[in-house]
């Protein structure tokens, strides 16, 4: 395989991972327009940033263990399509989660992260 093709299939998945968080963390920012006092206002936001921070620490386990970064990412639009029950707004949650599994499959599958030789005994 191409080495920039690697290249792309390595940073692709981490890349739209990290503006998944991004956007995720969006959602929050209506916290501050609900009129409520700086407490309240703060616990919402706390609240809310809850999904971006499971995002991110997915996201952080895939960086080294692509394998079972995809799994998590398919397991986790799996059970949020299964807890909304609305499929037309699962998509635009649940499909960058599949799109980004789908990425860290084919990154682990076209073996893209540089991988330590063993040391041999010569």
């Amino acid at each position: 395989m191409n080495p920039n093709t690697k290249r792309v299939l390595f940073w692709a998945p981490r890349v739209l991972g990290i503006l998944y968080v991004l956007f995720l963390c969006l959602f929050a920012m209506d916290a501050f327009n609900q009129g409520h006092d700086f407490w309240k206002a703060f616990t919402d936001l706390g609240m809310q940033l809850i999904p971006a921070l499971i995002a991110a620490t997915l996201l952080a386990i895939s960086w080294r263990r692509e394998l079972v970064g995809a799994i998590l990412f398919f397991v986790l639009a799996g059970f949020y399509c299964a807890w909304t029950k609305r499929f037309d707004w699962s998509l635009v949650i649940a499909g960058p989660m599949i799109l980004i599994g789908v990425l860290f499959l084919f990154s682990w599958k076209s073996g893209s992260r540089s991988r330590t030789p063993t040391l041999q005994q010569t």
